[in-house]
């Protein structure tokens, strides 16, 4: 291919256009010696670019930020935020670059960034580089998060630097281009709130309505039916998360998308057996961002998007107020709707009972007391549907629990009135056999860094995004890893 032709991306870069103060003009530090790690082409054709283009050394030099495409801003974001509980009133793009927006096949704006390009005016200190190891690391979970049906932030390419990054030990460099429905963040509103800045926050919070809750200009409120809309995208978000097993790991304010898509996999991981209490991250001492705390975190979060809107939701400090605390009080209610909806239908429920909660709690006190596999026991569940009850009860390591609330599951079912290879056909479409297990992600990152063999990264991605179909040669990738005593731990990859 003749590598002086350019790939197009008819960037139209409205946030650089209209939210000057929210962002800095930067440019990617050079790649020494860049090549492919992944491309993806199906995202590159949602965008409406060209993969053949892309997928090419022209393409590898724009993602590696050793060329600037055509119509590209590179600027870095500004936000603030609360990171485990204390705030920051500066923090933004420290490592990664917003190339520009484009408009995909279905006329929704996308933007698409380079994250690990160096040094940006809000790096504090750091070197703004990425390793391969988490830049791959989030393709897989951003991919299979996707391929889940949750709400995310994509990976369009990972390519590796040739530059080395310094942090416990060497590492070789790599940078992800990430693709997002924006990167407009709690943590952005919190910025110009710090400031006292209230034309800053009306300016972005009237650019956040029209890029994503259109809807919302033309209500009697229209601030507060803003606020309401990003509540609504966030619980439904979180109960997603909480139906599959995903703990984030850092549900810090800057890591909270207004669009309601999931950002930034740093520390964040599936359980395997099921534990209210699962930690993963090796920063999260207290358990603030545990897996049974996350819709507590939620409704904080989005306590402090409120905040921020006091002055524009009403010109009278105390009315605000109580019409944000109205709305904030909806949340609690709102996301157990949404998770109750889920796990209805995950475990083949599609009427409701006033005694589902109760009973879909009882199912978790069961897993918990019997150490089950939390991904393959709903999975399974479909298999005693069809009349296999062994494969579900042999995740427990005592089935006495799990017994007894099978017997009240059946008494339920059948109030139902569906069939059972009805509902069996339904819950396997729901409830996945592969997700990101830790230790094959492991094994696929070590291979990939120490060795630079891309197979295992390549065959397990290719698993986790047809994660509901079930194949005699991927048995490995459904099995939890084997016991140990060391408890797995997660890092930020910063």
């Amino acid at each position: 291919m003749d590598t002086t032709i350019r790939p197009q991306f008819k960037f139209d870069n409205s946030f650089a256009r209209s939210m000057e103060g929210f962002f800095s003009s930067c440019q990617a530090e050079s790649a020494n010696a860049p090549r492919w790690l992944q491309f993806n082409h199906v995202l590159a054709e949602e965008l409406g670019l060209d993969p053949v283009a892309l997928d090419s050394e022209a393409g590898l030099a724009i993602f590696s930020g050793n060329d600037i495409p055509e119509g590209s801003q590179p600027i870095a974001q500004a936000y603030a935020g609360h990171q485990f509980g204390g705030f920051s009133p500066q923090l933004g793009d420290g490592r990664a670059l917003l190339l520009g927006e484009v408009i995909d096949t279905q006329q929704l704006r996308r933007d698409i960034q380079l994250k690990g390009s160096g040094r940006t005016p809000f790096s504090r200190g750091g070197d703004g580089k990425a390793a391969i190891g988490p830049v791959l690391r989030e393709y897989l979970v951003g991919e299979a998060m996707q391929s889940l049906g949750v709400p995310t932030t994509r990976a369009l390419a990972a390519v590796a630097t040739g530059n080395v990054v310094y942090r416990e030990t060497t590492l070789p460099g790599a940078i992800l281009t990430r693709v997002a429905a924006s990167h407009i963040r709690v943590g952005t509103f919190q910025y110009a709130a710090a400031r006292r800045d209230e034309d800053k926050i009306r300016q972005l919070a009237d650019y956040s309505i029209q890029r994503h809750y259109p809807e919302t200009a033309n209500a009697e409120n229209p601030y507060l039916a803003f606020f309401a809309a990003v509540a609504d995208a966030q619980a439904s978000l979180v109960a997603r998360w909480m139906g599959i097993g995903f703990i984030h790991g850092v549900m810090n304010t800057d890591n909270m998308t207004i669009s309601g898509e999931t950002i930034d996999y740093g520390p964040c991981a599936f359980m395997d057996s099921y534990s209210a209490s699962t930690v993963f991250s090796s920063i999260d001492h207290g358990g603030r961002y545990a897996y049974s705390n996350q819709p507590a975190i939620l409704i904080w979060n989005l306590s402090r998007l409120a905040e921020t809107l006091i002055p524009l939701v009403n010109p009278k400090q105390e009315k605000a107020v109580e019409l944000l605390t109205e709305t904030i009080e909806c949340i609690q209610p709102l996301y157990e709707s949404y998770w109750l909806t889920a796990m209805r239908a995950k475990i083949g429920l599609s009427t409701e009972d006033p005694s589902d909660s109760q009973l879909i709690n009882d199912l978790f006190t069961a897993m918990e007391k019997g150490n089950a596999d939390f991904t393959l026991v709903f999975r399974r569940l479909s298999n005693a549907l069809r009349g296999d009850s062994e494969l579900v009860r042999g995740l427990f390591t005592n089935p006495v629990d799990f017994d007894a609330w099978e017997q009240r599951w059946w008494r339920r079912f059948e109030q139902d009135g569906i069939s059972a290879e009805t509902s069996a056909e339904m819950m396997d479409s729901l409830n996945p056999i592969y997700i990101p297990r830790n230790h094959k992600v492991e094994e696929a990152l070590a291979a990939a860094v120490d060795r630079e063999d891309l197979v295992p990264f390549k065959k397990l991605l290719n698993v986790l995004t047809h994660p509901f179909d079930e194949l005699e040669e991927n048995e490995d990738y459904a099995e939890p890893a084997p016991p140990t005593e060391i408890p797995y731990k997660t890092f930020c990859g910063t």
